[in-house]
């Protein structure tokens, strides 16, 4: 839903700029963010000593608004920031819900510019934030009638709603999770019951109790079927009046106005560690089968030597045989001994009396 950062890095950047400059200079620029929010800065050649700012953001509620479209709550809240530097421009510029009128004289030189610009950069969170600070600040009223226990459908994101349920004594904080991963889906599980567990220990007693169940919780019986279909539960806080009290009011909005976007990062961070394992596996394990495969082929190697080299071995020996074999078998060489043998040692031929006669 929200940022982590409450101000804008952005829109810090181009306001730092537009302070530093040391010749004043015109901009007309439109800046986009994610969640559907624009800004457009605006700055003056004729008047370099002013600069406006202007702002477009989902509200958080679907609720009736004012003329200039915001609540009185929520202009109060705005104009505590900076006060000598700010001021809100009414009517807002047309297509915007608030417009800012930045005297850049007035912001202080050195590291005091950077800490008041920095705290003007966050009105887009300020606006986010005062309906639902708006809420939790009357958490302990005792003159709750019996149609606020219905729950209120607080939307900032079309797919990330949560609900708020007024209770005697406490409020009751309730996140539908979808993911569009079953990989995802499991990690959140996974994360949801460790959640639970650590809420339940004795060092984190004071923070709100946390639940969560694959089912919708009975507070939210008879809302729309479409809101209720999820794949990754539902996550509920209490929070009672001492979590609201005093500069706890702030950080408690600002979480629950980040937890879907805290989950998703938790998630995003899971998966991305789980995979670099992986890799880093299968990259060992490769390392050992190259290792296993160069040993193997380094033994057929040398056995593939030893091998010719018992060959070479046994053709030299025979070589060397039959050269003596020859040498024996005939060692000295007599002239004309050819001619006496085919005189003298000549077979006979012997011829018989006995005659075969062919029979048909």
């Amino acid at each position: 839903m929200a940022c982590f950062e409450r101000a804008s890095p952005a829109l810090k950047d181009i306001l730092l700029k537009l302070y530093r400059a040391e010749r004043p200079f015109e901009i007309d620029h439109h800046l986009y963010e994610f969640g559907s929010v624009e800004y457009h800065i605006q700055s003056l050649a004729s008047d370099p000593q002013h600069a406006y700012l202007s702002i477009s953001t989902p509200l958080l509620s679907q609720g009736i608004l004012l003329s200039y479209g915001l609540s009185n709550y929520t202009i109060h809240a705005i104009k505590k920031v900076c006060t000598d530097i700010v001021e809100v421009v009414k009517p807002a510029r047309e297509g915007y819900q608030l417009t800012l009128k930045i005297n850049l004289e007035k912001i202080p030189q050195g590291k005091g510019s950077i800490k008041a610009i920095t705290e003007i950069s966050t009105v887009q969170a300020i606006i986010l934030s005062s309906q639902l600070k708006e809420m939790l600040q009357n958490v302990s009223s005792q003159g709750i009638s019996e149609g606020m226990y219905k729950p209120i459908k607080l939307v900032y994101h079309a797919r990330e709603p949560f609900y708020v349920i007024k209770q005697p004594e406490k409020i009751t904080a309730v996140f539908p999770m979808r993911f569009r991963e079953n990989t995802d889906v499991i990690i959140a599980t996974a994360f949801f019951q460790e959640l639970m567990d650590v809420g339940s220990s004795e060092s984190w007693a004071k923070v709100p109790p946390c639940s969560w169940s694959p089912i919708p919780p009975p507070e939210l019986r008879g809302e729309a079927l479409e809101d209720l279909s999820t794949n990754g539960g539902f996550v509920s806080f209490d929070i009672s009046s001492r979590h609201v009290e005093g500069k706890r009011l702030d950080k408690t909005v600002w979480s629950l106005l980040n937890f879907h976007a805290y989950v998703k990062y938790h998630v995003k961070c899971t998966r991305g560690f789980i995979q670099r394992r992986m890799r880093k596996r299968l990259d060992s394990l490769v390392e050992l089968l190259q290792k296993a495969n160069g040993q193997e082929e380094q033994l057929c190697a040398q056995q593939v030597q030893g091998c010719k080299f018992v060959r070479k071995l046994v053709n030299l020996s025979k070589s060397k045989s039959t050269k003596a074999i020859k040498r024996i078998h005939c060692p000295l060489k007599i002239h004309g001994f050819s001619r006496f043998r085919r005189q003298w040692l000549r077979i006979p031929k012997f011829s018989s009396s006995t005659r075969y006669v062919k029979l048909d």
